[in-house]
């Protein structure tokens, strides 16, 4: 996201900065704040801060012009509801270009534009870098919106670095006359970091998975922090639901705030460096992403290769009767018969995608349902004491927070008894027979297998888009276990019997045993959008290389009587872990703006007893969204990542046609 206002004239010949006295500046902020005494304090607190410098200033601004600007915002601005990998919120247009608006607009928005002129004065950027000592901040491009936080709303781990930005601000305009409770949520949340030594010899920071230090949201509290690459990690905690029997107090729990950020001088200006924004490019996060510290990732892959099949096997790739006889205890008899396996791989060849319902046989599924309705009540994932070291929370949070376990590494004591739970994880998905049946029923070569058990606690677990990098297609199993109900997919497998359901591709072809549907693309939203609760797992297109980025955002709106004056618009994904810049971000999937499009492949909500398959080719975005606090249950899953070999690309897949 990139929204700036420059010191030039605008296209109608309006100036696009009012120049204000420093007197009239120091009248918008509460009195005293301009002392030195203030400003030392200020000062050593920030420098006092962890887990990373931080500055926390209450009361920032003159209240009756604060209450006058939450006013005009209430009465004058539209918010467009986002929903994207790593957030969900309700957002306006960019305020940096209010300066551009006709007399008319600017007529409505008097107090807002005294505040915005007051946040960039020359004085209070000055106040904002003394205090951080961040360098001179940059009064030619000014950066901010407003961020509508809404029960269900949340902003996920990130440390804000893109381009030029240099220092983060956030200043809240919650409700004045009712106090906002910590049990709301909605806090600002910091995560330290810890350094490590790569197997290159270089030292990285890398965020542990939970946060050190929560600030509440307050009216009038200013808090700012120096974005730094690779430590400046925070989130915005869910603004939770009200609990059962729970009153409201006023309006409800509206977590309004200005957030904007200040960035490094432009051309022209004192301390303007021409290749300070190419090195903080360097340092950016994309860089973390993708590059040095993946090795310190958890959980990390353990691939397990495949024995080479003798020609006798490729001759007859039909299941045995020794394969049937073991999966016949753990697969819903009707997906074994050669009709439905024949028919689920006519369908994947057409589609790349396939969902299946009611997969586990009904006896497994009985007990497994029991094992796991009785784990949720335990905080941790089950393991026997033999897979005690494949278990943990994932990490860093930038990419991902839930518990996980892989498969053991020993043989389980004879005297052990496995739960359903271990069949799954430790016998049937790294099986050479299940192999086999997802081989025939996708028509795919199978060559080794990465298996991981996930469960997402709610209030806490989520995985953010992350693009598949390697040049061969890998096959994706998700086979979905949980219990709880209101994931916005009722219809699919709740019942526990025999019948297979199968759904991939476009036109509905019904048989009583595999039925093979229109819904590849599962919806993710209810009838009422603040009701969904996440734990969807989504695929997307990722970004068109061949398309420069643009730092505008489709689908972000300012009023209806500014829109058309104010095009420069913000993301809040903006807010992303810096991601780089974008034409359009492709993790940005619900907007209440368009009907076209998403750029949403293939979607499954959390559910009982629901299997996905899916070919990812390279490039191609995945991600589990944030599970609500209000959810019913955690979001349990297997998973599986399988190597295919052997397959031919298409013209224009890669390569040369």
């Amino acid at each position: 996201m990139k929204r700036k206002n420059e010191d030039t004239a605008s296209a109608n010949g309006q100036s696009k900065k009012r120049a204000v006295s420093p007197t009239s500046t120091h009248s918008n902020f509460r009195k005293g704040l301009f002392d030195t005494e203030s400003l030392e304090k200020y000062t050593q607190q920030y420098a006092d801060s962890q887990p990373y410098k931080h500055a926390v200033i209450p009361s920032l601004i003159h209240d009756p012009l604060l209450r006058s600007v939450r006013a005009e915002i209430l009465e004058n601005l539209h918010f467009t509801p986002k929903e994207t990998d790593i957030y969900k919120i309700h957002q306006s247009g960019d305020l940096a270009n209010l300066s551009g608006l006709d007399s008319s607009s600017l007529s409505r928005l008097p107090s807002l534009l005294t505040l915005r002129d007051a946040l960039y004065s020359p004085e209070f950027r000055h106040y904002v870098s003394t205090v951080a000592a961040s360098g001179p901040l940059s009064g030619q491009k000014t950066d901010m919106a407003i961020n509508v936080y809404t029960p269900g709303c949340h902003l996920l781990c990130h440390d804000d670095v893109i381009g030029s930005r240099r220092v983060s601000y956030i200043l809240y305009l919650l409700d004045p006359d009712v106090p906002w409770k910590a049990e709301y949520g909605g806090a600002l949340r910091l995560y330290p970091t810890e350094e490590r030594t790569t197997k290159k010899g270089e030292v990285a920071k890398v965020p542990r998975p939970d946060w050190s230090t929560v600030i509440p949201p307050q009216w009038n509290q200013l808090a700012f922090f120096t974005v730094q690459p690779g430590e400046s990690f925070h989130d915005v905690e869910e603004v939770y639901r009200p609990g059962e029997g729970e009153k409201e107090e006023g309006v409800g729990r509206v977590r309004m705030a200005i957030s904007g950020w200040y960035h490094i001088p432009q051309e022209g200006e004192e301390g303007y460096d021409p290749e300070l924004e190419a090195k903080l490019a360097e340092k950016s996060s994309l860089s973390q992403l993708q590059g040095k510290t993946d090795e310190f990732d958890l959980p990390q892959p353990q691939w397990r290769s495949f024995p080479e099949e003798s020609p006798e096997d490729a001759e007859e790739p039909e299941l045995s009767e020794q394969d049937l006889s073991f999966l016949v205890k753990y697969i819903t008899p009707s997906y074994l018969t050669p009709d439905i396996v024949e028919e689920l791989s006519s369908s994947f060849q057409d589609e790349s995608s396939l969902r299946l319902s009611n997969f586990l046989s009904k006896k497994l599924a009985v007990r497994l349902r029991t094992f796991i309705e009785a784990a949720e009540k335990h905080p941790v994932i089950p393991a026997p004491a033999a897979a005690a070291n494949n278990c943990g929370v994932a990490a860093p949070p930038h990419k991902h927070r839930f518990l996980f376990r892989q498969p053991r590494t020993e043989p389980p004591s004879t005297q052990e008894e496995a739960s359903p739970y271990d069949e799954l994880l430790d016998t049937l998905f790294p099986s050479l027979a299940f192999k086999k049946w997802l081989a025939l029923a996708t028509g795919l070569t199978l060559s080794k297998a990465n298996i991981l058990a996930r469960r997402f606690r709610r209030g806490m677990d989520y995985t953010l888009a992350s693009s598949y990098e390697e040049e061969d297609p890998q096959l994706e199993v998700c086979l979905g276990i949980t219990p709880s109900k209101g994931w916005g997919d009722e219809d699919e497998g709740e019942e526990e019997g025999e019948d297979a359901q199968a759904s991939s591709g476009n036109d509905a072809t019904n048989s009583k045993n595999g039925n093979i549907s229109s819904n590849s693309k599962a919806t993710t939203n209810t009838a009422d959008e603040d009701d969904t609760v996440g734990g969807y797992e989504v695929y997307m297109a990722g970004d068109d290389a061949d398309e420069a980025d643009d730092g505008s955002d489709d689908g972000v709106e300012i009023p209806a009587s500014l829109a058309k004056k104010n095009q420069s618009s913000s993301t809040g994904a903006g807010q992303r872990r810096g991601a780089g810049n974008r034409k359009a971000d492709p993790a940005i999937y619900k907007s209440s703006t368009t009907d076209e499009d998403d750029g949403v492949l293939f979607s499954m909500p959390a559910g009982w007893n629901n299997m996905s398959i899916v070919l990812r080719d390279t490039g191609v975005l995945r991600f589990v969204k944030y599970v609500s606090r209000s959810a019913r249950g955690d979001r349990w899953d297997v998973c599986g990542e399988f190597g295919v070999v052997g397959l031919e690309k298409e013209d224009g897949e890669g390569g040369e046609e």
